[in-house]
Formats: C-alpha cells, sequence, structure tokens
C-alpha cells in the first residue's frame, strides 16, 4: 500500500538548541505524544509530551539530549511495519527519514491505522475464528490448509496472543463451511476460543448438559 501520500508536514522539528519552554508552548497546542528534534539540518530523535513537562522550562533541548527516543521508520517502508513501529513506542506520530536522515515529515497513527481499516481482513464480510494451541504444535500452513480443505477462502490471519507455551491465532474466513472448519479444528488438537452460532459441537454439549440436570434433579 502506497503510505508516501500520508506524510504530513505541518511541524517543524525542533532544533537541539531550543528552549524546553518553547517545547511545552508546542505541547500544549498539539494532542500529539511526541515532536522531532535535528541537529545541524539531521533527525536525532523524538521528546515526548512526558518528559517535556518534567523538564526544567529555563533550560534548554540540548540539556536533555539524552532523553530523546531516536525512532522513526524510512520512506520505503512497509505500512505493517508503520504500525509495528508505532506500537512499539507507544506514539501516535511517526517521523519519515529520508535519504542521510533528512526529515520528511512526520504519519499520523489514525491514517496508517486507515490502510489497515481496508484491507480484506476488515472489510469483507465473513467469520472470525479464533483457535489455540501449543507453541510447539501449531503451524500456519496446516491452519490455513484446515480452512481451505474445507472449501473456504481466508481473508487474514495473524498471532494474536502468545502467553506462557501457548499461541493463539485469529483468522477472518469466508462465511461457508464455519462449523465444519470449527470441528476440523478440533479433530487437529486446536482449542476453539471463539464462540459461533452454527457450532454443533457446543450445542450437543449444552443439550447433553441441559438432559443431566433435570436427571440429577429427579
Amino acid at each position: 500500500m502506497e503510505t508516501l501520500n500520508y506524510i504530513i508536514n505541518d511541524i517543524e522539528p525542533f532544533d537541539i538548541s531550543a528552549k524546553i519552554k518553547d517545547v511545552q508552548t508546542v505541547f500544549n497546542q498539539l494532542t500529539y505524544s511526541h515532536v522531532p528534534v535535528e541537529k545541524d539540518g539531521h533527525y536525532i530523535g523524538c521528546v515526548s509530551e512526558n518528559d517535556a513537562y518534567c523538564f526544567d522550562n529555563k533550560k534548554l533541548l540540548s540539556d536533555f539530549q539524552y532523553a530523546l527516543e531516536p525512532f522513526h521508520v524510512l520512506e520505503d517502508t512497509n505500512w505493517l511495519d508503520i504500525l509495528e513501529a508505532f506500537a512499539l513506542n507507544n506514539s501516535n506520530i511517526m517521523p519519515v527519514l529520508g535519504v542521510d536522515n533528512k526529515y520528511l515529515g512526520y504519519y499520523e497513527l489514525g491514517d496508517i491505522m486507515s490502510l489497515f481499516n481496508n484491507t480484506p481482513f476488515l472489510n469483507e464480510t465473513g467469520g472470525i475464528i479464533v483457535v489455540e494451541k501449543g507453541i510447539q504444535d501449531y503451524s500456519f500452513s496446516e491452519v490455513c490448509q484446515i480452512v481451505e480443505s474445507n472449501g473456504t477462502r481466508i481473508f487474514g490471519v495473524f498471532i494474536s496472543k502468545i502467553e506462557n507455551d501457548t499461541v493463539q491465532v485469529t483468522l477472518k474466513v469466508g462465511h461457508t463451511a464455519l462449523n465444519s472448519i470449527v470441528q476440523t479444528f478440533r479433530r487437529y488438537n486446536y482449542n476453539v476460543i471463539s464462540h459461533h452460532e452454527e457450532d454443533k459441537f457446543l450445542e450437543d454439549l449444552k443439550e447433553r448438559s441441559e438432559y443431566l440436570d433435570k436427571y440429577l434433579n429427579i
């Protein structure tokens, strides 16, 4: 996906010689978590809003250069890697650099998220299936084979959670054969986390539970 069209240039990077007071004033006017900083015309990092308000406003940015966060992406970085950079750095802006660390502008988190919203994973109609299995026992090829062997298309699949030795996988699939897919996952020893109206296995368990309750209450 093309991301360069989303580069914004309405914030000039602060020079490292700027006054902390001026940085704080800008943060008072913005909703951004960070602002970029340059030295000798080259990007050297971002100062966070939290840090800026903790600094002595009588001093300069150069007095706190150690606190700058050097995160950034390049102009040819894939949009998924950009999204990951946002998550890793807990920021809502992401500086974009060109050749020789030249600052080109920044991405806003909302704009990059909109690219994800336009993927088939979100905008195609289908069903969500969440399964889990031991981290050493699952494979993407097996997960995809289970879905496709039931004649259903996959719109997306990703690891949504890792905890201890268990991995959780979330899939977006076509509406057809959902019950068959769920049952196939169980035959392959996957634990199905998501709930499905079509799940006959759970319906049978519910019926048996209700029968047992009636029997015990006789």
